[in-house]
């Protein structure tokens, strides 16, 4: 099986909401032979849960990931390479080329746009291969970017690269002793960079697509309620912290 695929499955299975589902379908084939055993997998599942659905813990857990790295507002000197890294597409030709994107690929399209139109010097390099889409991630970003103004001639695509430290692999060759404004989103920022780091290259982190935006707003009653929201939001942060934990075993064996 191909490793990229494979770690797609195994990543799926350890989620928050795919361990409640597991422990339900435990509790229920416990039921009747071991009913305190089906009694602890179903409260495990509630209490799971509820904690990775609650905004006050979610929003600690993702806080922690996403404010390592600040806004980006402007370099000190010229930009040789803005690298926008891949997220993903569904290829629609019944839609404009940017409603195809998925939403952290729009969110990282509109920070190229913004960091390009304060370094115009600078030239962006889009990535991410296809996957089962007849077309790369990094052509669909290139599309989007041309509609919206930016002359091809000024946007490299990187078409193969399956995944973050691919990515890094391939663009840093290219990018070696130039200035680079790397755009991802803030979870993912950190390990992007120590991937970049790893080949030589020390970008300018340029996060966006920021989950929690009002950490310091007064919270209504509503806030200390779970919700799916931040259930999606607790999966993300719980992702980006197993593959910084894998990221951190492979450089300690390698």
């Amino acid at each position: 099986m191909d490793l990229f695929l494979l770690k797609k499955i195994i990543s799926a299975f350890i989620m928050p909401i795919n361990i409640v589902l597991i422990l339900l379908i435990l509790s229920v084939v416990f039921f009747r032979k071991r009913p305190r055993t089906s009694f602890k997998c179903l409260m495990s599942a509630l209490l799971l849960l509820f904690i990775s659905s609650m905004p006050i813990i979610s929003d600690t857990f993702m806080i922690s990931i996403e404010n390592n790295y600040d806004a980006f507002t402007r370099a000190s000197k010229p930009v040789d390479y803005i690298i926008v890294l891949g997220n993903g597409h569904y290829s629609n030709d019944t839609l404009p080329v940017t409603d195809q994107l998925k939403v952290a690929s729009l969110q990282r399209l509109v920070e190229a746009l913004r960091i390009y139109h304060i370094h115009p010097e600078a030239r962006i390099i889009t990535s991410g291969f296809a996957g089962a889409d007849p077309v790369s991630n990094a052509k669909k970003m290139k599309q989007s970017l041309v509609l919206l103004g930016i002359p091809a001639q000024k946007i490299i695509s990187e078409n193969f690269p399956k995944d973050t430290e691919e990515e890094a692999m391939l663009i840093s060759p290219r990018v070696q002793g130039a200035t680079v404004v790397l755009i991802t989103n803030a979870d993912h920022m950190p390990r992007a960079m120590k991937y970049f780091q790893a080949q030589g290259v020390y970008p300018i982190a340029a996060p966006t697509g920021h989950w929690v935006k009002n950490q310091y707003n007064e919270k209504k009653w509503g806030y200390y309620v779970p919700n799916s929201k931040k259930l999606e939001q607790t999966t993300i942060a719980w992702y980006e912290s197993l593959g910084r934990l894998v990221q951190w075993l492979k450089a300690l064996f390698s």
